[in-house]
């Protein structure tokens, strides 16, 4: 992209010098409050060491398949494992509950009339800035049960919906450059690929390149519409098998 491309209708100051879109009824978005985000699959919860804990360090600990799915392999690129055991999780979880930012939510699958529903999953709204409309979505860490399911998609949307209601026009998604699966995750649901952040952290005693992706507001109705259709019943046959891929569908609209 060229600065004659970027600067390409866009405002002009009195010296003629490009200087962006104009903005002329901006209000700053509002700050996401503690409060649940209701799914058909799951339901978003404001995360609670007391009602989440139990559930969560159960299914992080749950087998999942190879080696490189071993629940501690699940947190290599995201610092490391960072408890030892159940009461460790729980301080762990604790401290993370108590965060305004990150704002942390668990992840809970729809209840029935047999039992309540089990957190199988976390995910957080980060680098909140409301005066500039932009918020990131991170920490996310989806329990073998929970992971490359429709209701792990539908947590996405709800937290993707819920902050651009809020008004914010930026909505970014980060993960460690060799994070294949995250940087697939995050085009799969619509994000665009900005670039690298090269030798953007120290983790673990190894240097870390970040990629950015993000979705705009402009964006958002084509992707919301995408994942609707993709998350509807009819999507889905007898034994909850898709018919038609997100990702096909991404694809064909872009």
């Amino acid at each position: 992209m060229t600065l004659a491309d970027v600067s390409h209708n866009m405002s002009h100051n009195d010296f003629g010098q490009p200087v962006g879109a104009a903005l002329p009824d901006w209000q700053p978005a509002r700050r996401p409050a503690r409060m649940p985000l209701q799914g058909r699959r799951v339901r978003l919860e404001p995360l609670s060491a007391e009602h989440h804990a139990d559930s969560l360090h159960a299914a992080l600990l749950a087998p999942g398949q190879g080696t490189h799915d071993a629940p501690e392999a699940r947190w290599t690129y995201s610092g490391g494992m960072p408890f030892a055991d159940a009461e460790q999780y729980r301080v762990w979880l604790a401290a993370r509950a108590g965060s305004e930012d990150p704002l942390f939510y668990a992840i809970v699958e729809a209840a029935d009339e047999r039992a309540p529903g089990r957190a199988l999953g976390l995910a957080s709204y980060l680098n909140i800035v409301p005066e500039h409309g932009s918020i990131e979505v991170g920490h996310i860490h989806f329990t073998p049960a929970l992971r490359r399911t429709p209701a792990a998609t539908e947590a996405m949307l709800l937290l993707m919906r819920h902050a651009f209601e809020l008004g914010y026009r930026r909505y970014e998604w980060k993960c460690n450059t060799l994070n294949a699966a995250s940087r697939r995750a995050a085009e799969r649901l619509g994000f665009r690929f900005e670039g690298i952040f090269r030798q953007h952290r120290v983790e673990n005693g190894h240097s870390r390149d970040t990629a950015w992706f993000s979705l705009l507001d402009s964006e958002w109705p084509a992707v919301e519409a995408r994942l609707e259709r993709w998350l509807a019943p009819k999507n889905f046959d007898a034994a909850g098998r898709q018919l038609s891929s997100l990702s096909a569908l991404t694809q064909t609209c872009r």
